[in-house]
């Protein structure tokens, strides 16, 4: 169901508010450049800074202009479980195809604090859930057990995975085996994660570069494996250049260099990019090509 390349999309702000035409733009750039799905509202998305009704409105412009053409996979996790369910439960109604949830996060739940957790809003909501494992955000590894017992959980299809560790994308594939949709939160280990068997990546660097992203994806799926390597370690270095600072300031940066949004707003705590990675960051893009 949910597979290839998978932007996290930026919500682009503009005098503090949700810059809605642009947002619509983005879309449209990302299925234009054949992207395999979109996900509003995660980190990327800053969805730790948008208010109900915000969040409510990034899922529904993005439903509406997508309007079926790519699946929608929106972000509604909370560390509070009722807010995950009516995040969730709007999600639904919106019309998005699935949920992107993160685990709880300051809470730090233990293992079965999180299987409770997850097994509530699934069988509080009928739509398919993918699970977010990222401890370097939420304090807590979802252990690959975890994942394991959730899977059996019918509309829990698959989990992001963003620790980084191919020990454990391993043990949860060999787990979960191959009808669970293993994604990659990394973008810089989504190559070696398609090539154990996950079905591909939830990516950052898609908002700047869909159509290579979704081409490294298409070549291993068509088993063209020394293209899809190439194409791999070409994308690396902006893999890696979205991550001088703390994510989503260099992606905005990027698209606004890039013409794509006016603004490169970010909402505090977050900060623009400093003038040094700023740097960095042009001459990145213009090595490969995506700027003058």
């Amino acid at each position: 169901m949910f597979r290839g390349a998978i932007v996290a999309i930026v919500t682009p702000f503009k005098d503090g508010r949700v810059d809605e035409p642009a947002l619509r733009q983005l879309v449209e750039f990302q299925i234009e450049r054949g992207t395999h799905g979109i996900v509003p509202c995660g980190t990327t998305g800053e969805a730790a800074t948008l208010s109900f009704s915000e969040h409510e409105q990034v899922v529904e412009i993005v439903v509406e202009q997508v309007n079926g053409r790519v699946p929608v996979i929106a972000g509604t996790g909370s560390n509070n479980t009722e807010e995950a369910i009516r995040l969730t439960e709007h999600a639904r109604k919106a019309g998005a195809n699935g949920a992107l949830m993160i685990s709880p996060y300051y809470n730090k739940p233990t293992q079965e604090g999180l299987y409770q957790h997850f097994k509530k809003v699934a069988e509080s909501v009928d739509l398919p859930i993918v699970l977010y494992n990222i401890p370097g955000r939420t304090a807590v590894n979802m252990e690959a057990e975890t994942i394991a017992r959730l899977a059996e959980i019918g509309n829990i299809v698959g989990v992001k995975e963003a620790t980084g560790s191919m020990k454990q994308i391993t043990d949860i594939i060999a787990l979960c085996g191959q009808d669970f949709h293993v994604l990659s939160g990394e973008d810089y280990i989504t190559y070696p994660l398609l090539c154990v068997g996950g079905k591909g990546v939830i990516s950052v660097t898609s908002n700047i570069a869909p159509r290579e992203m979704a081409t490294l994806c298409n070549l291993h799926f068509e088993g063209k494996a020394q293209e899809a390597l190439a194409a791999y370690y070409k994308l690396l270095p902006l893999c890696h250049a979205l991550f001088y600072e703390t994510n989503p300031a260099p992606v905005k940066a990027a698209l606004a260099m890039m013409g794509k949004i006016t603004s490169e707003e970010v909402r505090l705590p977050l900060a623009p990019m400093s003038e040094a990675n700023r740097a960095k960051l042009r001459r990145d893009l213009q090595a490969h090509g995506l700027i003058p």
